[in-house]
């Protein structure tokens, strides 16, 4: 392994970075005219995977005040100003208290609802609106409580009762009517952590039968998305939603095995936790991120400041207006790299940070700020400028700020490994490797204790395994190993 660069020039340079980091944290943001009007440039946008949407670098998060409101805040004029300054992507969630009555209160006053005389089918039609269900099931699964999952809607809600309670908050009368034009653009399976949601999640989706006792959640979604009743569950054939994709904070594996699954590329967007912290966890960037990518998923990034826990809020999960971070930033962890390195990220479309305060004064209006910092290329650092942003942000809280990730593991070799040979030849398959805080390079086939091939590492998409034929063998039996290479040269090897 190569050592750390600590030579005078470096040290320079990082010192030189540093004050420029701190600078840009006092600055006000100039994109914007003043007061609380539309931005006077464009905003930037990015092709939101196969989902053909154009979105804005900023999203607006359904947590923060719009699901804990502080005194004297009012959480839909921060709905209201999101759509004003230009942000067209918007997030809320069916576990999220009021976020989505809000959402319907701001929709309504901005001409988004379906039936309303100021409605305007253009402008709905021009913002991405994405919800969330914790429900893993359509139907059926109560004997399975570890993993059913819940709701904040009625006792006993399945998942196409969560897609309906969205749609009557945000769209209709809280009550459980809403307009037949009123649809989510998305919706996510939220917040994934073991392998047995999975299988509830994907259970019936082969082959559906609307007399079986459980349904997992996804053969439902897809029923309301295409308009069809394969399931039973949707015999008014429906058309709710337009996309399908699920969120994790945790596990990368379980995500990775999410996407793998999908054998008929149903899930289209991801929602990831992704900032500077990283890889100090299990991480997102080298293991599940390039999966969705590979797949062409529109992936959004959020715990961009890890939920606040990067400045003053505890590591722990929010439940109480008492969490709602209406300060962030510092001259020693600057909040606008902290932006950048997330948006940065390779394959990141957007980012959602929740807002705790707006106002008509820019330097104090944690919207504008974040919504101005937002306008970064995806290759607006690079990876020395990476690095430094991650030792900035590894002081916190001593890097302890990613309560919600599963903890580091490093790089750990390839898995499932099986060798069939022959006189002739041998075929040697195997399951990928997860990445330490390194990216993988590339596997190596070896025979009794020889380099065979190197073989450059892909993203393992599907179920189907790699595989490797080994056409000059040579006649007796062999010995083979797999093994993993990272970016660092570390290895970590597994015997067939």
């Amino acid at each position: 392994m190569k050592s750390e660069n600590h030579s005078p020039k470096s040290r320079r340079q990082f010192i030189k970075t540093t004050a420029l980091l701190a600078a840009g944290a006092t600055f006000a943001p100039a994109l914007f005219a003043s007061g609380d009007q539309s931005p006077m440039t464009p905003l930037m946008k990015r092709s939101f995977g196969r989902i053909g949407f154009k979105v804005t670098t900023l999203g607006l998060g359904g947590q923060s005040s719009l699901q804990w409101t502080p005194e004297n805040t009012d959480p839909v004029a921060i709905v209201e100003k999101a759509y004003r300054l230009g942000l067209n992507y918007f997030d809320t969630s069916n576990v999220y208290g009021p976020s989505q009555a809000n959402y319907g209160k701001a929709f309504s006053n901005l001409g988004l609802v379906p039936g309303k005389p100021n409605f305007q089918a253009s402008k709905r039609k021009a913002i991405f609106l994405t919800s969330k269900t914790m429900l893993r099931f359509g139907k059926g699964g109560d004997d399975k409580p570890n993993v059913v999952g819940h709701s904040n809607g009625p006792a006993g809600s399945k998942a196409l009762d969560d897609v309906r309670r969205s749609l009557t908050q945000i769209f209709g009368d809280g009550t459980g009517n809403y307009p037949k034009d009123a649809y989510l653009d998305m919706v996510l399976i939220h917040n994934l952590v073991r392998m047995e949601e999975v299988d509830a999640l994907y259970e019936g989706y082969a082959h559906p039968d609307p007399k079986a006792a459980t349904i997992g959640a996804l053969a439902a979604l897809r029923d309301v998305r295409d308009g069809t009743n394969r399931t039973g569950l949707n015999p008014k054939k429906e058309k709710l939603i337009r996309h399908v994709g699920f969120s994790g904070h945790s596990d990368t594996s379980v995500m990775i095995e999410m996407i793998q699954r999908d054998s008929e590329d149903l899930l289209e967007g991801m929602l990831v936790a992704i900032n500077a912290n990283d890889q100090l966890y299990f991480n997102m960037q080298h293991n599940v991120i390039p999966v969705a990518a590979a797949k062409n998923m529109g992936i959004i990034a959020m715990k961009v400041f890890a939920d606040g826990a990067m400045y003053t809020k505890k590591a722990e999960w929010s439940n109480n207006v008492s969490h709602v971070v209406l300060e962030v930033g510092s001259k020693e962890l600057p909040a606008n790299q902290l932006i950048k390195y997330s948006l940065s990220t390779p394959g990141i479309h957007t980012a959602i940070i929740g807002i705790g305060k707006i106002s008509e004064d820019p330097t104090q209006c944690q919207l504008s700020f974040n919504l101005k910092h937002a306008q970064v290329s995806q290759n607006a650092l690079n990876e020395t400028e990476r690095k430094e942003i991650e030792l900035l942000a590894s002081k916190s809280k001593e890097g302890k700020t990613n309560y919600f990730q599963k903890s580091f593991q490093g790089l750990t070799p390839p898995r499932e490994v099986r060798v069939t040979q022959n006189d002739k030849n041998a075929v040697i398959t195997w399951h990928t490797a997860y990445a330490g805080d390194a990216a993988i390079d590339r596997y190596e086939i070896w025979r009794n204790g020889f380099l065979v091939t190197e073989i450059p590492f892909q993203p393992q998409t599907t179920k189907t395994p790699y595989q490797f034929e080994d056409k000059q063998k040579g006649k007796g039996t062999a010995t083979y190993s797999v093994m993993v290479v990272d970016k660092k040269n570390r290895i970590a090897e597994a015997k067939g």
